[in-house]
């Protein structure tokens, strides 16, 4: 019998449909619900679009992915990162992008 492990954080994954069948899955429910309310704030019309998983190209071949960049209807653009737990490598990544790129980080 082998033994399933979940998450080292405990993060719970968890889909969401679409009206045309197709599923997105994300890795905690943070994420999801995050995405859910991207979906409330378009349809009220303050948020204009908004993209997933975008990618931040660090030196040393590091990637940092972005959970979510909102484009709102004022002009203003925000990035927004769904997190759980704040280990020393995101730390450590997270002002290594906001030193190279001109972006503020928001963590929910």
């Amino acid at each position: 019998m082998t033994r399933r492990h979940g998450h080292k954080f405990h993060a719970t994954p968890t889909n969401r449909e679409w009206p045309d069948g197709n599923v997105i899955k994300f890795p905690s429910k943070k994420e999801a619900r995050e995405y859910d309310r991207c979906l409330v704030e378009q349809n009220t019309g303050h948020l204009l679009f908004f993209l997933r998983q975008v990618p931040f190209h660090l030196p040393g071949g590091i990637t940092y992915r972005l959970d979510f960049m909102k484009f709102w209807a004022d002009g203003t653009v925000t990035m927004v990162d769904a997190k759980g737990v704040r280990t020393p490598a995101y730390i450590k990544v997270k002002k290594q992008v906001e030193a190279l790129y001109p972006v503020e980080i928001i963590e929910v």
